[in-house]
This record gives structure tokens, sequence and C-alpha cells, in this order.
């Protein structure tokens, strides 16, 4: 039974093992208040005895000041019981929920693409909420009872073995008792809990697809999906209720049982002399100190059952392997269940400026080559690069060098692969090992934070931050001044949208940039890449909504931003791209067409006709 207890709560040791000796603290303030709670039968006893010999108002006053004393010794180290157990679960709630976010913030995208949202979100709050329970109320609480059961057991049977023996016949069946409703309950939050993530998700999709169910009038059907699924929520909570509904009332006929059985036993040892009033009085204030902790311990075992229960579903995220590591840092390893706290992250200088420095053998300050100092001109290579996504193949062998400071574009159609090529330059997914390098080195070689900090990546999906404008630009950036802001948002053709708004730079844009355009919440994830200064710039398809005006103007400025640097251009519009210095046409995950834009012109089949097609466009716009 321990080794079976100690085994579900074994992930959360390593949380633990820092908090040891305020533990040991906090456990010894728990006995010296167990030991004021047993004391105070045993003044009572003596008091009695005492008093029944001759009753004078010296006794009176005595014998009150020993219960006033045991009284304020008790709560003073009820107080600090309390403090610093609870105390406790509060900082390891703390540790584990920063532990599960930067987690969180490691695993690779496939595992956010099989997981919802919601069920993540329920996970971090409902399920650390229910560990911190357990770890708080449930770990004092089963601390006290099983100390105060000792200590009152030892009085009891000095003072009745007979009337001990009798008063507990019944525990075994409270044992019973106990675990089978300790069972039914685990069982029945495990599907509370899990419901409860389906609920989450579907709350938070619902919410971040409002505008779709608005517009396509399905505000009835989505309630009334919603109610279907909060019905259920609430008749797996009212089957919880029931178990638990019945475990308290069983909990409390057997401790009336036992009342009764003392009384009786305990009313003929009185008679035939065995034992005092005051030692009859003293052990049913005894059974009765005991009967709350013998009920608490029903809250203490659905604490348990919550608490392991979420704790399994907490380590299911946190026991998920990073698909993506560096190679210097392997992922964590992770043995059976157990869950292992993260390592400190080391910290790494923020930027890699435009200017390359030379090689230099000087090491990080963890004692591994520091992969900054190597990175030169930018330089990509695939090689023979092929790439499959849930089995399905998405890339087929790539062959491409992309010269340091040159800039490339690609165009083909929806679905050829342009978008996962670009995302293996960042590690968002990871090429086949060798086929993959930058600067004639293996991109693996490269640690993850440095790769990621000399990139900047426009995603074909503009995400915005509920942060100002500012604050969205800089972000990533630690230290960014005004005119570096304003240069970032000049180049993006953002500026004069700016200083249109009443506060400027201080707007809100709302949730995921609602408050703004299509083409400025591109252009403002355009003026936060290039607020980064990175040494690879890739914009995938980031200037897809802005007008071809705006797009002409944006491109004239990114001409010099450009200079010295790695740049990839992904592009429906051949306006877009036509000024590369290498053009890419991609089909079923093919290069089946690639030169200048002139040389596509004159010798490709795809991209011929693309250009007339939009030329066509134009001119009939402007007709």
């Amino acid at each position: 039974m321990v080794s079976r207890v100690l085994g579900k709560l074994g992930p959360l040791f390593p949380y633990l093992r820092p908090y040891r000796r305020q533990y040991a603290l906090g456990f010894a303030s728990l006995v010296g208040e167990v030991a004021f709670w047993v004391a105070v039968p045993q003044i009572i006893r003596f008091a009695i005895d005492d008093i029944q010999e001759a009753l004078t108002p010296e006794k009176l006053l005595f014998y009150s000041g020993l219960l006033l004393g045991a009284a304020l010794g008790k709560a003073f180290f009820l107080f600090w019981t309390r403090m610093i157990l609870i105390g406790i679960s509060r900082d390891v709630e703390y540790d584990l929920r920063n532990a599960l976010y930067r987690h969180l913030t490691v695993l690779s995208q496939s595992y956010f693409q099989r997981t919802r949202t919601g069920d993540i979100m329920s996970r971090a709050i409902n399920d650390l909420n229910a560990v911190r329970m357990m770890l708080g109320p449930g770990i004092m609480y089963s601390a006290r009872t099983l100390i105060l059961l000792a200590a009152a057991v030892a009085i009891l049977l000095q003072i009745s073995p007979r009337l001990t023996f009798y008063s507990f016949a019944l525990v075994p069946v409270i044992a019973v008792v106990v675990s089978y409703f300790g069972r039914r309950i685990h069982e029945r939050f495990e599907t509370i809990q899990a419901m409860m993530s389906t609920l989450s998700a579907k709350v938070q999709e619902s919410l971040a697809g409002i505008r779709v169910i608005r517009a396509f009038a399905q505000e009835e059907a989505d309630r009334k999906r919603f109610q279907e699924l909060n019905e259920d929520f609430v008749a797996r909570n009212r089957k919880l209720i029931r178990v638990w509904g019945m475990f308290y009332p069983a909990l409390e006929v057997l401790m009336g049982l036992i009342a009764v059985i003392v009384l009786w036993a305990g009313g003929r040892e009185v008679a035939s002399g065995n034992i005092s009033i005051g030692s009859f009085v003293a052990f049913n204030v005894y059974m009765g100190q005991l009967a709350w902790p013998m009920i608490a311990l029903g809250w203490v075992v659905n604490l348990y059952q919550r608490g392991t229960a979420s704790l399994a579903r907490l380590n299911a995220i946190l026991a998920e392997p990073p698909e993506i590591a560096d190679r210097q840092e392997p992922a964590r390893a992770v043995s059976g269940d157990a869950v292992l706290p993260e390592s400190p992250v080391s910290e790494v200088p923020r930027v890699l400026q435009a200017s390359s420095v030379a090689p230099s053998n000087t090491s990080s300050g963890d004692g591994r080559r520091s992969s900054r100092e190597e990175i030169r001109g930018a330089a990509i290579e695939f090689r023979n690069v092929s790439f499959s996504y849930n089995g399905r193949a998405v890339l087929h062998d790539i062959n491409l060098v992309i010269p340091a400071g040159s800039t490339l574009a690609m165009v083909g159609p929806t679905g050829s692969g342009k978008s996962t090529l670009v995302s293996l330059i960042p590690r968002l997914y990871d090429a086949p090992p060798g086929t993959l390098w930058l600067d004639q080195r293996d991109i693996r070689e490269y640690r993850l934070d440095d790769l990621r900090r000399m990139i900047g990546f426009v995603p074909q999906e503009t995400f915005l931050f509920s942060e100002t404008i500012r604050e969205n630009i800089a972000f990533g950036v630690e230290h960014s001044s005004e005119e570096d802001l304003r240069r970032a948002a000049e180049v993006a053709g953002l500026l004069p949208d700016i200083e249109d708004f009443p506060r400027g730079f201080e707007t809100l844009v709302g949730e995921r940039g609602i408050t703004l355009s299509g083409g400025q919440k591109q252009r403002t994830a355009i003026a936060r890449a290039i607020l980064r200064d990175p040494r690879i710039l890739i914009l995938d398809d980031a200037l897809s909504s802005v007008d071809t005006y705006t797009e002409e103007v944006i491109l004239t400025r990114l001409q010099q931003v450009l200079r010295g640097r790695t740049a990839i251009l992904i592009s429906h519009r051949i306006s877009t791209v036509r000024g590369a210095d290498q053009i890419i046409v991609l089909a079923a995950g093919r290069i089946v067409e690639r030169g200048t834009h002139q040389e596509l012109l004159e010798r490709g089949s795809y991209y011929p006709e693309l250009y007339q097609k939009q030329l066509l466009e134009e001119e009939l716009e402007r007709a």
C-alpha cells in the first residue's frame, strides 16, 4: 500500500527535495501541535480525579490555566504548521507551473498540432490546483492523523487495553470502506478531468473562431453543442458527488458505532472499578479528538485520488520529449513515469549582429563551443533533402545552394512544400541528419538558441500578441531604441499607419491583432523580423495582404536591409520575387524550375504562365 502511494507520488520527489528543511520544520510544528492536543484530555483526566477528592478554587484555577495554556500552545503550533506546510505546497505549485510552461516552450510543433490548446490549459490550471491541494492540506492532514493516532493509541492503551481493543474493532472495516470509495473517486475524477479538458478546448475554439461562427449564423448550434458538453460534465460530477456523498455518511456511521461501543464497554469498566471516571472521560475525549481526523481521512483520500489523477495528466506532458533538441544538450531523459526537473537554461548572447565575426576557438560560458562565433556569411545548402510529415512525403530530393548574402525566391502552387522547406532552416521541423548545412556545418551543430536568434522569420500565418504595437515589433529584442523601432516600421511600410493612430506605438492591437487589418498585421510582423537585425531573413508570403503599391515600397526599402544578408522570399506574386538572385519553382515537393527571372521567362513553363496571368490581372484592374 505504502509503496503504491509512493510510486504514484514519485514524479513529485524532485520538486519536493529542495524543501526538505522546511518540511522538517513543518512536521516539527505539527508534532508540537499534536502534543498540546493530546495533553488536553490528560489535563481533564487528572482534574476530574483530583477534584473528586477535594474541590477548591485553587484547583479550578490551576487546571483552567493548564487548559488555557494548552489551547494557546496548540494555536501557536497550528499557525506555523499551516504557514509552513501549506506554504510549501504553493512553492511547489510555483515550481511545477514554471517547469510545465518551460517544457511546453521546447516541445516541437507536432505536439501542439495533435494536442488541443484547451486540454493543455485545463492541465495547467485545474490539474495543477489538484496537485497543490494534495501536497498542502493532503499531506498536512494525513500526517496529523497518523501522529495523533499513534499518540492517542499509546495513551489509550495505558488507560485501558481492553477498552482500546473494543474501540478499534471497526478500524479494519473503516480501512476497507476508505479503499473501496478511494478507487471509485479516482476513476470518476479521471473522467471529470478529461471532460474538463474537452470543455475547455470547446470554449477556447469557439472564442477564437467567434467571427466565423457569427458569419455562418451558427451561434445557436454552437450554444447547443456547448450545452451538451456542459450537461455531460455536470452528469459526471454528479456521479462523483454520489460516491463522495455516500463516503462521509458511511464514516459517520462507523464512528457512531465506535462511540456506542466505547460507551457500553467503558461504562462497564467504570462500574467494575477497572478505570476511574476521569480516565473514562479522558478516553471519550480522545475518541472525540480522533473522530474528526478519521472523517477528514475521507477528504484526504479524495484529495489524494484527485491529485494523483491530475499528476498523471501533468506528467504526460512533462514526460513528452521534444523531438527537436540541441545536439550538445539532448532532450531530458525520462525514466518510467518519473518527471525530472528542468536544468537551468544557460544564458546566451541576445542578438547576432549583421556584421560577421572571425572564427575563434573561445568557448561559451558552459564549456561548449559557441556557435555564434563561427557564423560568418550564413550560406545555406540543402543536400538531397526529403521530408515526410505524419507519414506523408512533402519534400523529395531537394538540392539547393543559397550563397551567403544572396536572395532566393520560391514560387509554386499551394501545397507544393514551400513553407515546409523554409521551416527546416530554423529547425521548426528537423531535416534528416546531414542534409541541411549552414556555413559548411551541419545545422544540428548549432545551438537552437543561437540558430533561431540569427533568423528573422515572418510566417505565412501572422500572429500578434495582445500587447501594444511597440511590444509586438520589439518582441524578442531586449533593448531597442525609438530610432530602431521607427526605422523597422518605416522599412515595413507601417510607420504612416502608426502615426495615424491616436496612441502611436502604444496602440493596443487586441487579441491576435484583431484591431489591425491583414496588411497592417503582416507589416508589423515584417518590422518585428527586421528589428532583430538577422543574418537570415525569411518572408513566407509576407506581402500577400498588402496592395501592389505598398508592396513595391516595402520591397524597395528591403533592398537596403537585405544587403549582406541571406534572404528567402516566398510569394505567389511575380512582382515580389523577380528581383531575387535566384528563383526556384516547387511542385509536389520537387524543384521543377530554377534560375533568374529572365531565365525562367525564357525557358520555364509554370513561371511564364504565372507571370502572364498576373500581367492580365493587373491590366484588368487598371481597366
